[in-house]
């Protein structure tokens, strides 16, 4: 059994009504990433030979989202359709098609479950292979038990059974042991028993059916003797957690709040003992895949999303909202968004400016207040002080961009290109009407509006500008 692969069912169909939303529930962000994803990230390392979830509410959108392969694509994802939610035990039920050939353990979990850690699973799956159960259960030890079924055990702590709250007695209510709705069944069990299930009162089939078929094929197998035991191993066990944290369900708003503020709280933590200082950690927003170097600030009201890399040594001051951009060493941030971009080392970016995709900023570029660049590249050294619109645009290196310039990159029909050169001075209040090129060492006098290419060396002035003098570059040689 140690050898046989391990099988993944993800029951992930629910809209959940309680969530007041159109939006499939396992689509719902936490962290940055859909709740579904955080199940996966638990599961990848594990390595499934079979990974299948079964949706419903949104089936396509969720696909869409997870895709077929997840992570760096060593978790194989498939997919079966629940069309009508008729409960756990008929959605396990429309999964057993594509699993009907694996021989091994198949695990069952939620796909609401959003902070299961991988070690935990990993430790359930080898108490289920060491004690070669057909059914292992993972239960929780919870100081508020409510909402949860509870487990039920005789005098001697054999395993007697689980009952929904709804049906559960006072007494049953006072237990503190809950089912978290995680089971790993021997293949062959399950698919040999799972059409036994019955429609309950509710109208529909409930997975703990099965465990209750579990515990009476054990009494029947084992039966109690006079001290209490059974004789032989058992084939029905549980792997018992302290707290429900980790099996949480997102079934409200409210629970995804919880989830948020937990799963916050650990990335702080994670990343302050890596060497990151954070004034007011509280006020941090981290995304699950962001990454920040040592000895970097961060101001409150930072947030971090996406695949954002923050290099050493940064500073990144109130308000910066960076998303699925990367930035080097010594840069430094204020009160800015920065969106799919690339900062060298040395930038330095704020306040109030905007960089929008595919902008890359070279070695040592400052840009001031309420500077917007998008699609472009500025060369090491650029300066760009404040009030500025930058697009579609590549600035060589020392250039300087004075204050209200703007590149009109955009005709009506499509963006055009604009291209300056190394060492170039734009005038306060230029237009740079593209597509258009301004060369190395060439300057533009204030409020121009250039329309046609300024040599290297010229300066340009005017409405529209034209070329008064050349040779710029040697005068001042």
């Amino acid at each position: 059994m140690e050898s046989q692969p391990l099988a993944v069912v993800v029951l992930a169909a629910g809209l959940g009504k309680r969530m007041v939303s159109q939006q499939s529930k396992v689509l719902h962000p936490l962290a940055g990433l859909p709740l579904a994803a955080h199940v996966l990230r638990a599961l990848a390392p594990l390595s499934p030979s079979r990974t299948v979830l079964v949706v419903g509410h949104g089936a396509e959108q969720v696909q869409d989202a997870l895709g077929h392969n997840y992570g760096d694509g060593n978790l194989p994802l498939e997919y079966a359709l629940q069309s009508e939610q008729l409960g756990t035990g008929h959605a396990v039920l429309m999964a057993a098609h594509l699993l009907q050939e694996h021989q091994g353990p198949v695990l069952v979990m939620y796909g609401d479950t959003p902070l299961l850690r991988t070690e935990t699973l990993s430790a359930l799956l080898a108490r289920h292979r060491q004690m070669s159960a057909f059914l292992t259960v993972l239960t929780c030890i919870a100081s508020d038990p409510t909402g949860y079924g509870r487990v039920l055990r005789d005098q001697n702590g054999n395993l007697m059974g689980v009952v929904e709250e709804r049906a559960a007695t006072l007494v049953q209510r006072a237990i503190s042991e809950v089912n978290s709705g995680v089971y790993l069944f021997d293949s062959d069990w399950l698919w040999s028993h799972l059409d036994m299930v019955q429609l309950n009162a509710q109208g529909e089939y409930y997975l703990t059916d099965l465990v209750g078929m579990a515990i009476e094929e054990e009494r029947l197998r084992r039966p109690v003797r006079s001290d209490g035991t059974r004789r032989g191993p058992s084939g029905v066990i549980t792997f018992t957690l302290e707290g429900l944290d980790e099996t949480m369900g997102i079934n409200s708003r409210n629970q995804l709040a919880l989830a948020e503020k937990m799963v916050q709280a650990h990335l702080r933590q994670k990343w302050m003992e890596s060497g990151v200082t954070m004034l007011l950690p509280e006020s941090v927003y981290l995304g699950m895949d962001v990454h920040i170097g040592s000895d970097t600030v961060l101001y409150p009201g930072v947030i971090l999303e996406g695949s954002t890399v923050i290099g050493s040594r940064c500073t990144l001051g109130h308000n910066a909202h960076i998303v699925d951009s990367t930035l080097g060493d010594d840069c430094q941030v204020t009160a800015s968004t920065i969106e799919s971009s690339t900062l060298e080392d040395g930038v330095s970016v704020g306040p109030y400016s905007h960089l929008r995709g595919g902008t890359r900023l070279g070695r040592g570029v400052h840009l001031g207040n309420y500077a917007e660049v998008k699609a472009s590249t500025l060369g090491a050294g650029v300066k760009m002080g404040h009030f500025g619109y930058i697009g579609d645009a590549t600035v060589g290196e020392e250039t300087n961009i004075g204050a209200g310039t703007i590149t009109a990159n955009f005709d009506g029909k499509k963006k055009n290109p604009t291209t300056i050169g190394e060492k170039a001075f734009i005038g306060v209040d230029t237009s740079l009407v593209a597509p258009v090129e301004v060369g190395d060492g060439a300057r533009t006098g204030a409020g121009s509006v250039v329309t046609k290419d300024v040599p290297p060396g010229s300066l340009a002035v005017g409405m529209p500008a034209r070329v008064i003098k050349t040779g710029l570059d040697e005068a001042e040689d």
